[in-house]
C-alpha cells in the first residue's frame, strides 16, 4: 500500500496550525517548561477574577455583527495582553465575560516562592491585573493609541487597531453626537482568593485545565454585584491587600493620580475607596457576605458627568441613561455631587421639596409647620440644607427599613408528644410570624412601587423639562425678528 505522505505532512500541518490557533499558549508554555501534562489535581492557593462589560447588550445596537465581533476581540485582546503583562493565566472567555487567575502548578512564577511570598504574589499582581483591566475600558473609550506602544505583540496590536478604527468612525461620523454620548464602555471586575482544586476536567477528547472551588463561586459573586467602573473583592482577600500595605500604596496611588488633574477622587479618603459592604446571597437564603467595594478608575466622576452633559440634549433616551447613572451611582458621594453641580450649570430643576415630601411626609408636615406653613420657605430650607446626596441618602436609608427580616424563633425541640398539641403550638409560631412579615411586606410594596420609582422620575421629568425648555428656546431662535415683533 503506497503511503501518500505529502497528504499526512499536510494533515500534520493542519493539526498544527488548529492547536496553535485554539489552544491557549501560556497553558502549553507551561507544560512544555514542566516537562509533561499534569494528570493529577492540586488543592492549591489561587487567585481568581472574573469581568463582565457592562450592558453591552445595549452597546451592540451601535454596531453591525461584524463591527461588534471585531471590537470584541479588540478588547478582549487588550485584556488579554494585560493579563499576562502581570503573569496571570487567562483561562476563559464567554461572550462578553471572562475569567482569569494567577497560582497553580502551571504558574512558573511562584514555583521558587514560600507559601507567605507566594500568597503576596498572588494577591498584589491579581489586585493589579484588576485595576489595568478597568483602565483599558477608558483607553478604549478615548481611542488611546499610546497603549499600542507598550505592545511587541503584532497580533494584538492589529486586533487593538482594528477595534479603535471602528470606534473612532463612528465617533466622527453621521450619528456621532448619539454614539458619543450613549457608547461607553464600561466593566465590572471581581476577584477572590483561596484554596481550590487545580486540574484536568472533561471527557477524553475535551479536556480544560479548570480551577472548581468556593473561591471561584465567591470571584464571580463579586463581578455580578461589582459597580460598573470599579472592583469588588472579598473580605479575606481584601485583609491579606491590607496586611501587606497594598491598600495604602493604592490609596496614596490614586490620590495622587487624581490630583494631576484636579479630579474630585483627590481627596478620596482610605474607606471611600475601599468600601466595606454586604451583599445579599439569593441562593443562600439572601444572608449576608461582607465585602469591599473599590474604586479603580481617578477620573470616574469627571467621566460620568462628561457623558451626563451629551446625555442631556438626546431626549428621552437620554434621560433615562441620566438617571440610570444617578440609580446606580447613588452611593457615591463624588460622582452625585458632580452630577448635581452639572444640573445646576445647565438648570435642570431638581424639586427636593417634593423628594422630601415624599420619602418622609410627616417630617415635611412637621418642617412647614416650623416654616409657619409657608411652603416657599420651606422649599428654600430644603434646597439649601440637603444635597441631592443627601436625599439619595435618605432613600437609601428608607430602602434598608423595608428589607425584608424573618423572624426566626425556637423551635419546639422536645419532639411529638401528641399531634394536636404540637401542631397548635407550632401554628401560633406561623401566625405570628405571618402577622410581623405582613406589615414588614406592606411597607417594602409601598416603597418599591411607590416611593422608588416615584423619586427617580421626577428626576427624569426635571431632564426632560429642561430639554424642552432648550427646544423652545432654539424654535424662537429661528423665528424671523419681523415677525416675533408682530
Amino acid at each position: 500500500m503506497r503511503v501518500d505522505h505529502k497528504r499526512i505532512s499536510e494533515e500534520l500541518e493542519l493539526r498544527r496550525k488548529i492547536e496553535e490557533y485554539y489552544l491557549p499558549k501560556q497553558l502549553v508554555e507551561a507544560i512544555v517548561e514542566s516537562g509533561g501534562i499534569h494528570t493529577r489535581s492540586n488543592e492549591t492557593m489561587i487567585g481568581i477574577g472574573f469581568l463582565d462589560i457592562a450592558r453591552y447588550t445595549f452597546l451592540s445596537q451601535f454596531l453591525s455583527p461584524l463591527e461588534n465581533q471585531r471590537v470584541l476581540n479588540g478588547l478582549y485582546s487588550a485584556f488579554g495582553w494585560i493579563i499576562r503583562k502581570y503573569g496571570g493565566y487567562l483561562n476563559k472567555i464567554e461572550g462578553d465575560s471572562l475569567m482569569f487567575h494567577y497560582g497553580g502548578p502551571i504558574d512558573p512564577n511562584i514555583k521558587e516562592l514560600n507559601e507567605v511570598d507566594s500568597l503576596k504574589y498572588i494577591a498584589r499582581e491579581l489586585f493589579y491585573t484588576c485595576v489595568e483591566l478597568q483602565r483599558v475600558s477608558e483607553l478604549f473609550n478615548n481611542i488611546d493609541r499610546g497603549l499600542l506602544k507598550e505592545i511587541s505583540d503584532r497580533p494584538t496590536i492589529e486586533a487593538i487597531t482594528t477595534a479603535y478604527d471602528i470606534i473612532e468612525e463612528l465617533r466622527r461620523g453621521f450619528l456621532s453626537a448619539s454614539f458619543n454620548a450613549l457608547f461607553q464602555i464600561r466593566i465590572r471586575v471581581g476577584a477572590s482568593l483561596g484554596n481550590v482544586l487545580v486540574g484536568n476536567f472533561g471527557p477524553d477528547g475535551a479536556k480544560q485545565w479548570d480551577v472548581i472551588g468556593m473561591p471561584v463561586i465567591d470571584a464571580k459573586r463579586m463581578e455580578s454585584s461589582a459597580p460598573v467602573g470599579g472592583l469588588r473583592i472579598t473580605s479575606a482577600y481584601f485583609r491579606i491587600l491590607d496586611e501587606n500595605s497594598i491598600t495604602k500604596e493604592y490609596h496614596n496611588r490614586i490620590k495622587r493620580e487624581a490630583e494631576a488633574f484636579d479630579g474630585v477622587y483627590k481627596d478620596i479618603k482610605f474607606e471611600e475607596l475601599f468600601c466595606r459592604k454586604f451583599i445579599l446571597l439569593k441562593d443562600k437564603n439572601n444572608s449576608k457576605l461582607e465585602t469591599y467595594s473599590v474604586q479603580i478608575n481617578p477620573s470616574l466622576p469627571e467621566g460620568i458627568t462628561n457623558q451626563c452633559e451629551l446625555l442631556l440634549k438626546r431626549g428621552v433616551i437620554g434621560a433615562d441613561e441620566i438617571v440610570s447613572f444617578v440609580k446606580y451611582y447613588r452611593g457615591n458621594y463624588f460622582v452625585i455631587n458632580q452630577l448635581e453641580a452639572l444640573f445646576k450649570l445647565r438648570n435642570v430643576r431638581i424639586r427636593k421639596i417634593s423628594l422630601y415630601r415624599l420619602m418622609i411626609p410627616r417630617k415635611y408636615k412637621q418642617l412647614l409647620k416650623k416654616c409657619g406653613n409657608d411652603a416657599s420657605k420651606a422649599n428654600e430650607l430644603i434646597d439649601s440644607r440637603l444635597s441631592l446626596f443627601d436625599l439619595l441618602v435618605i432613600l437609601g436609608k428608607l430602602q434598608d427599613a423595608v428589607k425584608r427580616k424573618e423572624v426566626i424563633e425556637p423551635s419546639d425541640e422536645s419532639g411529638l408528644d401528641e399531634f394536636e398539641v404540637w401542631m397548635g403550638k407550632t401554628q401560633k409560631i406561623v401566625r405570628r410570624r405571618y402577622s410581623i412579615n405582613r406589615n414588614v411586606n406592606v411597607r417594602a410594596n409601598y416603597f418599591y412601587n411607590v416611593v422608588f420609582p416615584l423619586f427617580f422620575s421626577s428626576i427624569k421629568a426635571s431632564v426632560l423639562e429642561r430639554q424642552h425648555l432648550d427646544e423652545l428656546e432654539v424654535q424662537e431662535a429661528c423665528i424671523p425678528d419681523n415677525i416675533a415683533t408682530m
